[in-house]
């Protein structure tokens, strides 16, 4: 039997998918997918399904998943090799592919900004928007959350849609950016005092130079590919027009027409295009006391292209290559 998506209007569209159920959140971006255990084997037909539901969506959500690390791992390569956890933090010690991340970290980060000296603006990252580890050259392909403790209220994660928001610009904007790059650098990360990694890997620091415009190595569509938290300045640009035009993009980025917003539960599980979307991490945490704990995978990525055939290059730094 094939499913049919239905936008918000109910009127039927395109996307149709033969092995699984899939509710829009919005008109443009974010579905929820159903009819899948993902305890079970992901095979190549159901894997493909998921696929064409990522692309159509940019964004899916799952409900009432119960994984293990083992489980949610063979999930994330149904869709291709995985990295380590992460260039600079690492994994779990028997899990290295993956990253747990608890509320500390937010507190950490809000007793960070608030120890900083007045007038003193917090790094962008902070802010909460970002594309993942774009200070390497080639960043994940797909980010895989899973929800191992969430509290009853709060820590909502945000994603918008960075076709879209290429193409609500201007031609004459567009014709701008379509062939301007911009350098992305480990932000956020304090190198100093940082243990060696158990696996050996270099933590940084991270240098790459990326197109601002992004071809999608799937769909073909155009992005904006841009990271408030690492994006340092776009090249060839005076200091004060790069700032400005950044301003303008990231405005731009973050419209609510190209956002969704996902409540956690126990047991959820969300599926990003990396190559297309960013998100702003829950900062309420830092705020109150609650438990919260996740576990992140990331699936390989390649060398981001432009629309002039520029590729991203690394200028401090190794790749993000795959484990094994």
């Amino acid at each position: 039997m094939t499913i049919t998506a239905l936008r918000a209007d109910d009127a039927r569209d395109r996307f149709t998918y033969d092995h699984i159920t899939v509710e829009p959140v919005t008109p443009t971006i974010g579905a929820e997918i159903g009819s899948v255990d993902l305890s079970k084997p992901i095979g190549p037909e159901l894997a493909a399904d998921i696929q064409k539901a990522l692309h159509d969506w940019r964004v899916v959500f799952f409900r009432d998943q119960h994984i293990d690390n083992d489980q949610l791992k063979a999930f994330g390569r149904a869709f291709g090799p995985l990295t380590p956890a992460h260039p600079i933090a690492e994994g779990l010690e028997d899990h290295p592919e993956i990253w747990e991340r608890t509320v500390d970290e937010y507190r950490t980060r809000r007793q960070r900004n608030d120890a900083l000296p007045p007038g003193r603006e917090p790094p962008r990252d902070y802010k909460g928007w970002h594309i993942d580890i774009t200070f390497v050259a080639n960043p994940n392909r797909y980010s895989i959350l899973y929800g191992v403790e969430i509290p009853p209220y709060g820590g909502d994660t945000l994603f918008t849609n960075l076709i879209e928001a290429y193409r609500g610009l201007s031609p004459s904007i567009q014709k701008l950016i379509d062939g301007l790059q911009a350098v992305h650098r480990t932000s956020g990360y304090d190198n100093e005092g940082r243990k060696p990694r158990r696996d050996g890997r270099s933590t940084g620091p991270f240098v790459s130079l990326h197109p601002l415009v992004r071809i999608h190595p799937e769909t073909g569509e155009k992005l904006l590919f841009l990271n408030p938290g690492t994006v340092s300045h776009i090249v060839g640009l005076k200091e004060r027009e790069s700032q400005a035009l950044l301003d303008l993009l990231f405005y731009e980025a973050t419209r609510p027409e190209y956002q969704v917003r996902f409540h956690w539960r126990p047991k959820s599980l969300v599926v990003w295009d990396n190559q297309a979307v960013a998100h702003a991490g829950p900062i309420d945490y830092s705020h109150f006391d609650l438990p919260r704990a996740v576990r992140r995978i990331t699936v390989a990525g390649d060398l981001p292209e432009g629309p002039d055939g520029f590729r991203s290059r690394p200028l401090e730094g190794d790749l993000f290559n795959v484990l094994g």
